[in-house]
């Protein structure tokens, strides 16, 4: 188990990505989860992340392939002492940075899975008629057609304020990572769902209010301590909503409807810098990887379709 030497340089490198880079939250959690594994592995093995050498993480990152963890896991393990010992090397903590010239995995780029727009409009018509109440199937169906809308990440949905679709706006504000606003255009079907949840949300919150409890500031409230609906429940909600549409659940996830709506954008002829914008992303090449999928359908296109193609 990690030293509580470690655990407190931990701790302070989350604070200082946070306040000097904007860190989200998850991102903090990811880097803490990370580097609390490599510290408890290296306290097992004789040494600590202060004091640790090339050879001792090297040894480190072996075992984790041993282990069977993907590529991608073994890749940000390694991104996050990086980052660590970058830091650590800044505050003095080590005159050295034994990872510094260390090649991880690399990321195997993966294309993103998504849905055609037939697809989608199955999964909008099924979260309409899912729930067990008229305010849970307004409420579903808000959530559906938001995320198609906006391209929201969903972390970014659930924790919405209610002020943000007040008075049917045509834009959306929406608050991203590292503390980032931008603006989303909502489509009339988005804006009408969000008009007819807002009426049973604000007349649930009214109920509420009268056996005293305090008010929501969130468009879709719940009992939990983050007082709005959960990734993993909205995640849950996803998958119930693709049966019910006759859509495998395994295909259907809230990233996955974040990728249809860039994926048919793009396939609409929007520019990639638009697109770029409306999805939060920091860097293009984030956003190329669709170019990828749409290369697919018109290579599957022409061979199907072209007569030289044929057999």
């Amino acid at each position: 188990m990690a030293g509580p030497g470690d655990s407190q340089r931990i701790s302070t490198f989350l604070q200082a990505i946070a306040a000097e880079n904007g860190a989200a939250r998850n991102t903090q959690l990811a880097y803490g989860r990370d580097l609390i594994d490599a510290a408890d592995w290296l306290a097992a093995a004789g040494t600590t992340l202060e004091t640790a050498g090339t050879e001792a993480i090297e040894r480190y990152l072996v075992n984790l392939d041993a282990l069977g963890l993907s590529q991608a896991t073994r890749a940000r393990r390694l991104s996050a002492l990086k980052q660590f010992y970058r830091f650590a090397r800044d505050e003095g903590w080590r005159a050295d940075n034994p990872v510094l010239r260390m090649d991880g995995p690399g990321r195997a780029r993966r294309l993103p899975g998504t849905l055609t727009e037939a697809e989608v409009l199955r999964l909008l018509a099924a979260a309409r008629d899912h729930g067990a109440d008229t305010a849970t199937r307004a409420r579903n169906a808000c959530l559906f057609e938001l995320l198609y809308a906006t391209g929201l990440r969903v972390s970014e949905l659930v924790s919405l304020p209610h002020a943000a679709l007040r008075g049917a706006p045509e834009m959306l504000m929406v608050r991203g990572k590292g503390g980032k606003d931008r603006l989303v255009p909502l489509s009339d079907p988005a804006r009408l769902a969000a008009a007819v949840w807002l009426t049973h949300r604000d007349a649930a919150e009214s109920l509420a209010r009268s056996r005293g409890e305090a008010a929501s500031r969130f468009l879709f409230p719940a009992r939990g301590t983050e007082g709005h609906m959960t990734r993993v429940r909205f995640h849950g909600l996803v998958k119930e909503v693709a049966l019910r549409a006759g859509l495998n659940p395994d295909r259907v996830s809230p990233h996955v409807l974040r990728h249809a709506f860039a994926t048919h954008l793009l396939a609409g002829g929007a520019d990639l810098r638009v697109i770029q914008t409306l999805l939060g992303h920091a860097d293009l090449g984030t956003t190329e990887i669709y170019t990828h999928v749409l290369d697919e359908r018109l290579r599957d296109l022409v061979m199907q379709h072209h007569p030289l193609a044929r057999p």
